[in-house]
């Protein structure tokens, strides 16, 4: 696996919460974060291939021309 650093600054809450966690467990506090990621992001899945499977569903589609676009609201 190959890992970067990275900087994240915590609560004093989440720290102490993220410590007891890590002692409880017998693991670090990096391996916790991680997993809580790892859920989180399992949560939100990734929408390329959504946005891939709908590519190109409306062909008739037209893109106004720039000259049209209203400004200023």
């Amino acid at each position: 696996m190959s890992s970067t650093r990275t900087q994240v600054y915590l609560t004093e809450e989440q720290r102490k919460a993220i410590d007891a966690i890590a002692a409880e467990e017998g693991v670090t506090m990096a391996a916790v974060i991680r997993r809580a990621l790892d859920a989180y992001l399992g949560q939100h899945p990734d929408p390329d291939p959504v946005l891939a499977a709908t590519f190109g569903s409306v062909p008739d589609f037209t893109v106004p021309s720039r000259h049209d676009w209203r400004r200023g609201g």
